[in-house]
């Protein structure tokens, strides 16, 4: 049975407020007087009114969506700054990533304001951690030593555990497995994450509990309310209820495989983190061998005591499941690149990418070295990558193209051999392309003729074999290449190549541009140099 978790964290703006100004660390932000009301202001339609209070502000009789002037009638000493919530938004999304030590599936629930916090698919992971009790008691004790104030609650569907983590009596709130329907009974309609209009409506009716619906008929629920408030109301309580689904959308996507491993006492120095790599890698060949999958990007992730998250990240050329080249990559990589500040007490390995492993036999004859050669050239790749960054090692590959410009692009490096078209000629295409062509002089017999002599790069040279024309017509159903030399507005033309060679034997691929009288009558046709014969 699904399980999920709802983290709250009321006044979250203030909660990262005090934490950024925490001993001087933000200068812009200064912090209050211990003990002083304070609140953070946001601008409205009638004004600047309050979105988040202090608890001195709170039991002064404050209010969220109170008018910032009426809020300094009543508590003239009331402290205020303007709010920055995309500031808040960021740091609730950085401590969803910290809430992965709990779940590979954390989405940051920031649609209602006041009303932050996180959601956490806990399905069948809830014993990892001693059982659903103890974990909402360590993930709030740990939120508590951060500094961060919440009340947690898990349930069978997500807006459940909502309600239950906003509403409820008890800051860490369970409701039984199947048994959400009375779990959520006694709790008020604003759990069901209702519009204001909708919440006035239904007071009206004289319907206050969640309970209060469950014996009213749905159709004629909906009828009640005008527009769409019915059939959200109805929807509502069917999320609640698990009747109709609600995804959850991570902040990031989750690992399809990871290894886990928490310390009772944090690690401080990157020689720690060595120590226990070997066990981590070796965990996650185990999965990753066990669905013959194999990992083609890394992800070592550590959780600091302070309630961040460091990471560094490997890709793959090739599938790989050797715990060894696993473990080699990612120091390859750089364990210094992780931020450890005061220490982590957790850490995380995960594949984020995976692909099927084609087992290779050897063949009989191999007698060794070339047995091993694509695994050897793979692990050298990665390696490379890991030093000098992703990207880096790239090669050749074909494309669908005739023109010389196009014919080729740099992809990431594999093990495997670039792919030649069938019937290919290596002869016909020199290994040395000039980009862009340069500009050549021709004196040629015939117009459309075979050059008899040309001027590249201030020398003469005289032809004494040719071979073409070869004609490459532009591509009229792709964004056009201009046209060699011309700016891009330029329209391409008609290409013929030639190769030839000169009296000293070295040998060159030329091409004019264009066809004498047939198109393009405004501009004359011109010879250009684009490759070089070995």
């Amino acid at each position: 049975m699904k399980r999920v978790v709802s983290v709250w964290t009321p006044d979250w703006p203030i909660t990262v407020w005090t934490r950024s100004s925490r001993d001087g660390a933000d200068p812009a932000r200064p912090s209050p007087p211990e003990g002083e009301p304070f609140a953070l202001v946001e601008s409205g339609v009638h004004g600047l009114t309050l979105l988040a209070l202090n608890p001195a502000a709170r039991a002064a009789g404050l209010y969220r969506g109170q008018a910032h002037a009426d809020a300094r009638a009543i508590l003239p000493a009331l402290l205020s700054a303007p709010a920055e919530p995309e500031r808040d938004r960021a740091s609730l999304k950085r401590l969803a990533l910290w809430a992965e030590r709990y779940s590979p599936c954390v989405a940051a629930d920031d649609r209602a304001a006041g009303l932050e916090g996180l959601l956490l698919d806990m399905t069948g992971g809830a014993h990892l951690f001693g059982g659903e009790a103890a974990l909402l008691a360590e993930l709030r004790g740990r939120l508590a030593q951060a500094g961060i104030p919440a009340r947690v609650a898990i349930a069978d569907t997500p807006a459940a555990a909502w309600g239950l983590a906003r509403f409820s009596v008890h800051d860490e709130a369970i409701a039984p497995p199947g048994r959400t329907r009375e779990a959520i009974a006694e709790l008020p309609m604003e759990a069901l994450r209702l519009e204001a209009e909708a919440l006035s409506l239904l007071r009206r009716f004289g319907l206050k509990r969640i309970g209060d619906l469950y014996g009213l008929p749905r159709a004629g629920l909906a009828r009640r309310f005008r527009g769409e408030a019915g059939l959200r109301l109805v929807e509502r309580l069917d999320q609640a209820l698990g009747v109709s689904s609600e995804p959850l959308i991570p902040e990031r996507p989750a690992p399809l495989y990871r290894a886990w491993m928490a310390f009772a006492e944090p690690l401080i120095d990157v020689e720690g983190i060595d120590v226990h790599l070997p066990g981590l890698a070796k965990a996650l060949a185990s999965e990753l061998e066990r669905d013959g999958q194999g990992a083609r990007r890394l992800r070592l992730t550590g959780f600091r005591v302070d309630g961040r998250v460091t990471t560094i990240e490997a890709g793959l050329s090739a599938p790989a499941t050797a715990p060894g080249h696993l473990l080699r990559l990612l120091r390859e990589t750089g364990l210094e690149r992780l931020d450890l500040g005061f220490g982590i007490d957790a850490l995380m390995l995960a594949a984020c990418r995976a692909e099927p492993v084609a087992r290779r036999q050897a063949e009989i004859t191999d007698d060794g070295p070339r047995a091993g050669d694509a695994e050897a050239l793979a692990g050298l790749i990665d390696r490379l990558q890991a030093k000098l960054g992703e990207g880096t090692v790239r090669r050749p590959s074909l494309r669908e193209s005739w023109i010389p410009e196009r014919s080729e692009a740099w992809t990431p490096a594999a093990p495997e051999a670039a792919p030649t078209p069938a019937g290919a000629d290596a002869r016909a295409r020199p290994i040395l392309l000039l980009d862009p062509p340069e500009p050549v002089e021709a004196i040629a017999e015939l117009p459309d003729g075979v050059p008899a002599r040309f001027i590249w790069r201030r020398a003469s040279r005289r032809v004494v074999k040719a071979d073409g024309p070869e004609r490459l017509s532009p591509e009229w159903w792709r964004e056009p290449v201009p046209s060699a030399g011309e700016g891009a507005d330029k329209t391409p033309r008609t290409r013929d190549y030639y190769r030839v060679e000169d009296d000293q034997g070295r040998r060159y691929w030329l091409f004019r541009e264009g066809l004498y009288n047939r198109e393009d009558l405004d501009r004359r046709p011109s010879w250009w140099m684009h490759g070089v014969f070995p």
